[in-house]
């Protein structure tokens, strides 16, 4: 069997950790971010660890339950890994969402920092 490239290694990592901080304790995301970076949280833009901290600490997800449905990650220019994350949430008791999450990510000083966050729930489409 063969082994994983070192992409897949990296982007299945960040995933885990990202996802470990975000439902036990957001305030250690702060590592995972640099000054440089942005986030678009469902069409909201924010640049900066400081602005992505805030954003972060203040979604109202007290208790939440999250289910990896795939993860794939690639290599991309510069040295950096995109990875895209599909999966259903279950927030404060609520029923299940459908959510999608892409991260794009670059060594900086030996440690993999997220330069690129976007997040949407995958509302389904009525019509």
């Amino acid at each position: 069997m063969a082994e994983s490239p070192m992409w897949e290694h990296i982007g299945t990592s960040f995933v885990h950790l990202y996802y470990h901080h975000f439902d036990a304790d957001r305030a250690q995301l702060s590592t995972l971010y640099s000054d440089a970076s942005r986030l678009s949280w469902e069409g909201e833009q924010l640049q900066g660890k400081a602005a992505i901290m805030g954003k972060l600490m203040n979604i109202p997800f007290h208790k939440v339950q999250r289910f990896i449905t795939s993860q794939d990650h690639q290599p991309a220019p510069d040295n950096r890994i995109l990875s895209m994350v599909v999966g259903k949430v279950k927030v404060n008791g609520e029923p299940l969402m459908e959510f999608h999450q892409a991260f794009v990510l670059k060594n900086m000083n030996d440690k993999w920092i997220c330069t690129n966050d976007i997040f949407r729930v995958a509302l389904p489409h009525f019509g």
